[in-house]
């Protein structure tokens, strides 16, 4: 991942008690990471930190837009992101060994001594996963003026070629049984 502004909570002012940040985020706070699935991202995250005395409750919510390139044809498409997050963020005298025995993603570790949360790869992981599974032109774009109709031919093709070779392989066994 490429040098990007640091996000961070200076969380040892706080007052005990629910405190709410906002964030926007951008392409230039992917940048960097070519592996990504999304391009034009613009997304806005609202984190609720309920701090208590030895650890953090933090709900992350994720809402905005991003250009995807659909499954099926190929072309660009904006899709919605939403998604919501919890991590639980304790204060202990060990946050190393502490994180690598910890088998719950959800929990992380922290020295006591510890006086800002750093925010940056929590809100990357999470505009990432809050991208769609499935990237699909919808039911009414499909063939239509948006859909790449070369592919869509392409693909139809495949298919009846893929039906003919599996409609001669189901009866080719029973040859053997006709000249008994």
């Amino acid at each position: 991942m490429g040098k990007r502004k640091a996000i961070e909570i200076a969380f040892v002012g706080l007052k005990p008690g629910i405190h709410e940040f906002t964030y926007n985020v951008d392409d230039s706070f992917f940048a960097g990471d070519e592996a990504r699935e999304f391009a034009n991202c613009t997304a806005t995250v609202k984190l609720q930190l309920d701090k208590k005395n030895s650890f953090l409750l933090l709900k992350f919510e994720v809402g905005g837009v991003a250009d995807v390139a659909c499954d099926r044809c190929g072309n660009p498409l904006k899709k919605d992101l939403w998604d919501e997050f919890n991590m639980l963020v304790k204060m202990v005298d060990n946050p190393e060994e502490m994180n690598q025995q910890e088998e719950d993603p959800d929990v992380f570790y922290i020295s006591r001594t510890e006086s800002h949360l750093y925010l940056n790869d929590w809100i990357f992981e999470f505009v990432s996963l809050s991208v769609p599974v499935q990237k699909l032109c919808s039911a009414e774009e499909l063939g239509g003026p948006k859909c790449n109709k070369d592919v869509l031919e392409k693909l139809r093709e495949m298919e009846a070629s893929e039906d003919a070779n599996n409609a001669n392989a189901i009866w080719k066994g029973l040859e053997k049984f006709k000249k008994n």
